[in-house]
């Protein structure tokens, strides 16, 4: 061979969209087409991006594999790239076009680094390094670095995970995946969205029931709307006083994927005070009898997909009119900075229908969530007011119980809000600028 290496250039078309999307797929594609090719594997790094599109690299001893797809295309624009003559790329190619399915493909080939044009230099390599050599590593020993990234136009989250999809099933509503990672343990997606984390997902069910209870002591019958992870209910169901814990989700795959892959939140699910009902939570609403429920909380994914309807002044009315005349509402209302018209005009809708001084709002952290802060929204049809409650017993109650987030601080201190908050919540809709918000409002 007269040149240092081969580098291919590739394009593959009409690619199965699904296998371009599919992370988990094209990692163990591109590793097992370096393998057959006969180079040795060093290092895999791999991101899925929300919602479609995968880049990656594999480092080989001989160079690297690279590849990013645009699953809405059906392609995929890959390198090859060996050095010296022991590793053929076009057994990768050929490999790589039947795993993904394309119908067809594209390649150039390039010599780099040609050898008559080349001039050999000797040089002290001890002499270049300003430490010790690393530790030749041992022959065999894969470095995988897979990554899930939740991307929106100006922000992004991403978290390594082991590579080993753990669940992955397309419903009539969504894609539900979970994937194992690192940081926080076994992550739950919907479309390519974080819904929640093993390791941060109390902090969203602790707040989301608790700072109701506390201040409706004698709430009797709950209602979920969503929450098909099992986490809000789990919470509810520490309270001895409710008779009746109803959840509607509409999608059974989801308490499928975390009875198997979450069982911290889905402990509750064979409590024989649950009522678990596999249906949408709209229609159930609609036809859900006057005064029925004490506490209503709609735990609901971002409105878009099956949640979006959630999102609606005619869904809130329902859910008022379902209300007992001392009952509460609790929604997850969002990031005021991740999307700030959103939150403008949702709690805009709040006041319309419960009246302004019945509604509040109160934050938590939530590390895995855009922006990290996320708001929910407390609206009483009667007099109930979430700052009204018993301090001593939520105290009792945090310890005795073993929260992890909330207690009689914490319920205090969520409704104390910054001063951007403050100026949304007054704000109307159409009236937010960019100041505030990590995504454009227009």
């Amino acid at each position: 061979m007269n040149a240092l290496g081969r580098h291919i250039l590739v394009e593959f078309y009409n690619c199965s969209p699904e296998l371009m999307n599919d992370v988990v797929h094209i990692e163990n594609s591109m590793v097992a087409a370096a393998e057959t090719a006969g180079a040795t594997v060093i290092n895999s790094t791999f991101h899925h991006f929300s919602p479609y599109g995968v880049s990656g690299v594999v480092v080989i001893q001989e160079s690297h594999l690279a590849i990013h797809t645009w699953p809405e295309y059906g392609y995929a624009a890959v390198d090859l790239f060996t050095c010296g003559d022991s590793v053929d790329p076009w057994v990768s190619y050929n490999y790589l076009k039947d795993a993904f399915k394309a119908s067809h493909g594209s390649a150039m080939e390039c010599r780099r680094g040609q050898l008559d044009l080349l001039k050999r230099m000797d040089f002290n390599l001890e002499s270049l390094r300003d430490v010790s050599a690393k530790p030749e590593e041992k022959i065999g020993t894969i470095t995988r670095d897979v990554w899930f990234t939740e991307r929106d136009e100006n922000i992004a989250l991403s978290l390594k995970h082991s590579g080993n999809q753990l669940y992955k099933k397309d419903s009539p509503y969504q894609r539900v995946e979970i994937f194992e990672t690192f940081a926080y343990g076994n992550l739950l997606t919907l479309d390519g969205m974080v819904m929640c984390t093993q390791k941060d997902e109390y902090v969203y069910h602790e707040m989301i029931t608790h700072v109701p209870m506390f201040s409706h002591p004698k709430a009797k019958r709950a209602l979920v709307i969503g929450g098909g992870d099992g986490g809000t209910v789990r919470e509810l169901l520490r309270y001895g006083q409710l008779e009746e814990v109803t959840l509607v989700e509409i999608d059974e795959l989801v308490i499928e994927a975390c009875k198997l892959h979450l069982p911290e939140t889905a402990v509750a699910f064979d409590n024989p005070r649950l009522n678990l009902l596999v249906e949408d939570g709209i229609k159930y609403i609609k036809e859900c009898e006057n005064e029925r429920y004490d506490l209503i909380i709609v735990d609901s994914a971002d409105p878009v997909g099956p949640g979006e309807g959630l999102f609606t002044a005619e869904f809130y009315h329902e859910v008022y009119r379902c209300l007992t005349k001392d009952g509460i509402m609790i929604t997850q209302s969002e990031s005021p900075r991740f999307n700030s018209g959103v939150f403008v005009e949702i709690y805009d809708t709040y006041k319309q229908i419960f009246g302004k001084e019945k509604v509040h709002c109160y934050l938590a952290a939530i590390p895995t969530y855009p922006t990290g802060t996320w708001s929910f929204s407390y609206c009483s049809k009667g007099d109930a007011h979430p700052l009204q409650f018993d301090v001593n017993a939520a105290a009792a109650f945090s310890v005795e119980q073993g929260l992890k987030y909330y207690n009689e601080d914490i319920h205090k201190a969520a409704f104390a809000l910054p001063n951007f908050v403050k100026e949304l919540l007054n704000a109307k809709p159409g009236q937010v600028t960019n100041e505030y918000s990590a995504e454009p409002t227009a």
